[in-house]
C-alpha cells in the first residue's frame, strides 16, 4: 500500500481554503442539494470563503471531518465525503458524500468511499458503517448496494421538504463485510 488516501481514480485530502468555489458550486443546483441534505437559502460568496476557512483550519481526523475529493486525472474538486456520528463505543459511524455534476459516473464516488471505509475499518478500529439516503435517490442507493450495503430499514415518511414527507432509507455495511469483497491493507 502507498498511500492510503489515493485510489484508482480519487485523492481524498483536507479541504484548503480555495475550495470554497467548489463547494459553493456543490451547493448551487437544489436537486442536487435536495439528494444530499435539505436545500437552504443562497449564500454569499464571503459566507463560502469563510465557512471553507473555518474547516481548513480545524486539526484532521476526530469524531466528525470532511474530506474533499479530488480527481486523480485533471487534479481539480470533484467533491467531498463526510464522515460523522462516530460511536466509539458501538464501533459504528455515518459517511455521505456529494460529487460536482462533471466528475459523475466516472467512479469517483465508489473509490472515495471505499477509502474511507479502509480508513476507519483498518485504522479507527470501527465495525459498521452506516448511511441514510432519501428513497427517491436511485443513483445513491446504488451506489451503496453495488458497494455492498445492505438495506437495514426504512424511516416512512421522515423527512419534510419539496412540499411532502419522504423515506429515509438506512443501509449498512460491517467490516466484515467489507473485508470479504477487498483486500486489507499490508503493514509492509
Amino acid at each position: 500500500m502507498g498511500d492510503m488516501w489515493t485510489g484508482e481514480k480519487v485523492r481524498l485530502r483536507g479541504v484548503e481554503p480555495e475550495d470554497w468555489e467548489g463547494f459553493r458550486d456543490l451547493a448551487r443546483n437544489t436537486l442536487d442539494t435536495r439528494n444530499a441534505d435539505l436545500v437552504e437559502p443562497p449564500r454569499s460568496a464571503e459566507s463560502f470563503r469563510a465557512w471553507t476557512a473555518e474547516r481548513a483550519g480545524r486539526p484532521p481526523g476526530g469524531e466528525a471531518f470532511r474530506l474533499v475529493v479530488e480527481g486523480l486525472a485533471d487534479g481539480a474538486f470533484a467533491g467531498s465525503v463526510t464522515v460523522g456520528e462516530t460511536d466509539a463505543r458501538a464501533g459504528r459511524f455515518r459517511t455521505g458524500i456529494e460529487i460536482t455534476r462533471d466528475h459523475r459516473r466516472k467512479g469517483y464516488a465508489a473509490d472515495a468511499t471505499e477509502l474511507v471505509l479502509t480508513y476507519m475499518f483498518a485504522e479507527q478500529r470501527h465495525h459498521k458503517c452506516e448511511v441514510e439516503v432519501y428513497a427517491f435517490n436511485d443513483a445513491s442507493l446504488a451506489l451503496y448496494r453495488r458497494l455492498g450495503f445492505v438495506e437495514e430499514g426504512r424511516l416512512r415518511r421522515h423527512e419534510f421538504f419539496a412540499g411532502g414527507y419522504h423515506d429515509v432509507v438506512l443501509l449498512g455495511i460491517t467490516a466484515d463485510e467489507y473485508w470479504a469483497s477487498h483486500e486489507r491493507p499490508s503493514v509492509r
